[in-house]
């Protein structure tokens, strides 16, 4: 197989996960962390070469992909890896950006003889470490099934979603629409609270019907017990939500339920419930209804 030789940058709770597949399925991994210390405990445990920066991945890499934060250090580990990138690599962010910021990516990087895939995740972080996401990949065919035996390592779902960005375009509606759906059942469920109706009743009613959803099934349980373990932060659902709705703005369309989304997601941030599962919106709106 082609590509034996893999760059993985930043080794957060997905990325480590994502990587550690990687490894195990034979792949000779350098891996890059900003926080070192994350790195050599990873690399204790699934082997691998630690660097002390993008450039050294790229130095030693065929295909370099990136798992960070946000679009500004994308940019950042892309523009470092760059100065010691190999002929023809192959980049892969799987981070959730922008759509313009990938698409600005995949021109400077094509400019340089190189391939690039925006190629960002769903699924929380059990399906992580199972290899069973599902991954929206935007940029050309042949660098697509240039990428695919990895992927399919990391994922077991893999959409082409069209050119460079596009990836991006799907993941951030896909992931709005979800926070969308989350923040409904939380209401409803607070108005069932306060009308003294039986919330097992009303979750088991719904099972199966047209108010069913995975929403119903992964958070209502968690939401009525006030467990927000976080699976999927509050605080990246509420990135995701911004960058739809700048998406949408780009596209002259407009998106009103995500504009109310927006504001439970980021007064859920003033409540200090960031770095709590998403679920927790309905803090928020148990707080609009005084409950």
């Amino acid at each position: 197989m082609a590509d034996r030789a893999v760059g993985f940058i930043g080794l957060g709770i997905m990325g480590s996960l994502q990587a550690a597949n990687l490894a195990k399925a034979g792949y000779e991994l350098t891996v890059y962390n900003r926080t070192r210390e994350k790195a050599d405990a990873w690399a204790a445990e699934h082997g691998g070469t630690v660097v002390d920066s993008p450039r050294e991945v790229a130095e030693r890499s065929d295909v370099v992909i990136t798992m960070v934060v946000d679009g500004p250090q994308v940019e950042a580990m892309v523009d470092a890896a760059l100065e010691g990138a190999r002929d023809h690599t192959l980049f892969i962010d799987m981070s959730t950006i922008a759509p313009g910021t990938a698409r600005g990516l995949a021109e400077k990087l094509s400019e340089r003889g190189h391939a690039f895939l925006d190629a960002p995740v769903t699924g929380s972080s059990p399906k992580a470490k199972a290899g069973t996401l599902v991954i929206m990949v935007g940029g050309a065919g042949e660098d697509l099934e240039r990428a695919r035996p990895l992927l399919e390592v990391m994922g077991e779902k893999i959409v082409h979603c069209g050119e460079a960005g596009q990836g991006q375009a799907v993941k951030v509606i896909s992931n709005t629409i979800t926070a969308i759906n989350a923040a409904t059942l939380a209401q409803g469920l607070t108005v069932a609270r306060q009308a003294g109706v039986d919330l097992d009743a009303l979750l088991e009613a719904m099972e199966g019907g047209s108010a069913d959803s995975t929403m119903r099934s992964l958070k209502g349980r968690p939401m009525i017990e006030h467990d927000f373990t976080p699976l999927f932060k509050l605080a990246h659902m509420l990135k995701d939500i911004r960058l739809c709705l700048a998406e949408t703005r780009t596209a002259g369309s407009a998106f009103p339920f995500a504009g109310l989304a927006q504001e439970l997601y980021g007064a859920g941030i003033g409540r200090g419930l960031g770095d709590e599962d998403f679920s927790a919106v309905i803090r928020v709106v148990e707080g609009l209804n005084g409950v």
